[in-house]
């Protein structure tokens, strides 16, 4: 079983800057790839982004290529979002989800992909 925890979400006003850390414990060897997802109230889990920790290769979703990076940290079983240039589009519970599978690139992007998932933390960008 791996735990995760998500931390760092909160209020930003649109144009700024949120860092999101995703932290995983037991059965971290386990762990071949870390994503994050986001969901508003009355709509369906939405992809943001992946990456694989064998190799390192990264996928992103359209609406946040550019303004996001998502970066992992093997050491300490830590994976981050850095989201800069944040909208108000951006606003909802982000999720940080494991998958100790191996997938195509292309399947990172289905939930169905992912074992493990954390409680999300909430992200508000607002005037």
């Amino acid at each position: 079983q791996v735990q995760v925890v998500e931390s760092g979400g909160g209020s930003v006003e649109p144009g700024g800057s949120v860092r999101l850390s995703c932290s995983t414990s037991g059965g971290t060897f386990s762990i071949q790839a870390v994503s994050w997802f986001r969901q508003v109230l009355g709509k369906e889990r939405e992809f943001v982004a992946a990456v694989r920790y064998s190799g390192g290769n990264l996928v992103y979703a359209d609406s946040v290529k550019g303004r996001f990076t998502i970066v992992r940290d093997n050491a300490k079983n830590t994976a981050f979002l850095q989201m800069n240039t944040l909208k108000p589009e951006d606003t909802a519970v982000y999720y940080c989800a494991v998958a100790s599978r191996r997938w195509a690139l292309s399947g990172l992007r289905l939930p169905s992909a992912y074992d493990y998932w954390g409680r999300g933390t909430q992200v508000t960008v607002s005037p």
